[in-house]
């Protein structure tokens, strides 16, 4: 029997993102500099986060070598123009790159965005890393930046795309027992998996926020009133009904809103058919969060 769909809506933003392929010799090296590279879903605190969305063979990478599309994306300020928010997120990304792929031995990184709105220059933040000894040469078709290190080589293209896309969709999958938060979990990430343009940053998260907070100095705290261990303490306040005793999340981004649509879909229709699944919702906040307001029910009519 398939849980029921709350008549309820997520809430999504824009987001900045450039889309990149890592390769290294191995499969084993590969995974860690993708695994270490998207660990960390930070935007929430001003840094960046990202996701996988698709492991390569030999046979789909400029290089001939295992890889992998990953997205990195980073916030948007409307407020100020685009080139503002590229600057910032040059900043973080190359963070990002420097110290969870670049270390990583005989990793490369190539551009994979298709329509950019912009370009990042990778010699300023992450080619320098060579101290004035790196260099470029053409490679595998590609303008690419050597920075010689100690076990030689790490490449990276110098020219790296970002693109507007949409973050921040989202769907509660409501749990009776433990097992179902595992089961529903794996398969609704699989089911977003096979969405090409999709990543979900914290896989399962156990941790759904709210903007309002005792502690600003925090950020975003728990969504108290949707904690199933609060429900006796909270009393009326509570809105975790009887019989709900997990709440997990699963946050979408994607290159676009029909991406992120189609996503939060596959994932919800994987979800719901797993036993002890009592309902779907979402988590939206009155339309503070952002501009995009994407209905359960459009999804499932």
């Amino acid at each position: 029997m398939l849980a029921k769909v709350e008549d309820t809506y997520a809430e999504a933003f824009e987001g900045l993102y450039s889309r990149i392929i890592i390769t290294a010799d191995d499969e084993k090296t590969l995974r860690r500099a993708v695994e270490d590279v998207t660990a960390t879903p930070s935007l929430v605190i001003g840094r960046i986060e990202g996701g996988t969305e698709q492991w390569l063979n030999d046979k789909a990478t400029p290089d001939g070598r295992p890889g992998a599309v990953v997205q990195l994306w980073g916030g948007i300020d409307r407020r100020k123009p685009l080139t503002t928010s590229a600057e910032r997120f040059e900043v973080e990304l190359s963070y990002r790159i420097r110290q969870d792929v670049l270390v990583k031995p005989f990793t490369a990184i190539f551009d994979a965005l298709l329509n950019p709105a912009g370009k990042i220059d990778t010699m300023k933040r992450i080619g320098h890393c060579g101290d004035g000894f790196e260099w470029e040469e053409t490679r595998h078709g590609r303008n690419m930046i050597i920075v010689p290190l100690m076990v030689p080589d790490f490449q990276i293209e110098r020219y790296l795309g970002y693109a507007r896309g949409v973050m921040g969709g989202n769907f509660w999958y409501l749990c009776k027992t433990k097992t179902a938060v595992t089961n529903a979990g794996e398969s609704a990430l699989r089911a977003i998996g096979e969405v090409a343009g999709a990543i979900t940053p914290f896989h399962v998260c156990s941790a759904g926020s709210k903007p309002e907070t005792k502690f600003p100095w925090i950020g975003p705290t728990t969504n108290h009133p949707y904690c199933p261990t609060l429900r006796d303490a909270l009393g009326h306040q509570s809105k975790v009904q009887v019989g709900t005793n997990y709440i997990p999340e699963i946050v979408v981004s994607g290159t676009s809103l029909d991406v992120v649509k189609e996503a939060m879909k596959a994932g919800i229709q994987a979800a719901r058919s797993v036993k002890d699944v009592l309902m779907i919702s979402a988590g939206n906040y009155g339309g503070q969060l952002g501009q995009y307001k994407i209905f359960l029910r459009e999804l499932f009519p």
